[in-house]
């Protein structure tokens, strides 16, 4: 599994105490410290015992990282967790139990929390979004809408980057995102339920940095907008119409978050065509023409 560091020695030792309790206990542990400047290289050079422990001189981000560590991973299943998150004890068993149960997938995430710094969970949305969760089985469409797959929750299988390469590092915070899509497009996605991966919400996550995550939004939206052509007759016209017009949707709102509004009319223009009656689509296509600031305070 792969262990992605950065500037969170407060929260590394209940990670790596989440670790050393699953019941599941064949993996390695790739540690990978992102030129942290918090201590976190000499923590883990002191508990390098059970880990495999890498360092980048200077901060790479984290898809960069990440495939690093998928050049050192040597098992037939790769984990990710984030520092700052956390894993119960069943997450690695319950997972792999369906990854040998159900040949036909290639990705297994679980249910979990949001909590706190100190470890209390955190109910509602904290992040404007409630924990993501999905149905086992074909949920292309549904990624299309959001990304619903938590990057520390996820088992996937080696063969799936094997095939599909690496995570993009030119994503800031979407990169995962990307590469569920990729996975999902020819395999199926597995969920366990229950409360197995707590993610940790702090002023350090990378989703609080809104102008960096709406770049991302607008280059994955434009980078999932030709894909839908090659669906047909993967999924009913309607669902996959909707999805379609969603995605055109969010790519003329990031557009416009962007400072972009020409472009954003075309999207959101593009999104209507397909779905004449989604009043929302008309509502910010009319918004466009309005100053940036007054479309951003309007969301």
């Amino acid at each position: 599994m792969l262990l992605t560091c950065f500037n969170h020695l407060v929260y590394l030792p209940a990670c790596l105490d989440g670790l050393s309790r699953q019941t599941f206990r064949d993996f390695e542990v790739i540690a990978m410290d992102d030129g942290s400047s918090d201590g976190t290289r000499a923590f883990l050079q002191e508990r390098s015992d059970g880990l495999r422990v890498v360092f980048n001189e200077q901060n790479l981000g984290t898809y960069a990282t990440l495939n690093r560590g998928l050049d050192l991973a040597q098992g037939e299943f790769i984990a990710v967790l984030n520092d700052d998150d956390f894993w119960h004890p069943e997450k690695l068993e319950r997972q792999v139990s369906l990854m040998e149960e159900r040949k036909d997938v290639g990705l297994v995430h679980t249910d979990g929390s949001f909590i706190d710094g100190e470890g209390a969970v955190l109910h509602g949305s904290p992040l404007g979004f409630e924990f993501p969760r999905t149905e086992t089985g074909d949920v292309l469409l549904d990624l299309c809408h959001a990304n619903k797959i938590i990057a520390s929750s996820v088992l996937v299988r080696s063969e799936c980057f094997e095939q599909l390469g690496g995570f993009d590092p030119s994503y800031f915070g979407s990169g995962d995102w990307q590469m569920w899509l990729r996975v999902a497009e020819k395999w199926k996605i597995g969920f366990v339920e229950g409360r197995l991966t707590d993610y940790r919400v702090h002023g350090g996550n990378a989703s609080h940095k809104l102008e960096r995550i709406w770049r991302d939004d607008e280059a994955l939206r434009t980078w999932l907008k030709p894909r839908f052509a090659k669906w047909v007759g993967r999924f009913p016209t309607r669902p996959l119409r909707r999805a379609e017009a969603h995605n055109l949707a969010c790519l003329g709102t990031v557009q416009a978050l962007n400072g972009k509004p020409k472009e954003a009319r075309r999207s959101y223009a593009a999104s209507i065509r397909l779905r004449p009656g989604r009043w929302q689509s008309w509502l910010r296509y009319f918004v466009t023409f309005l100053p940036r600031s007054v479309f951003r305070r309007l969301l």
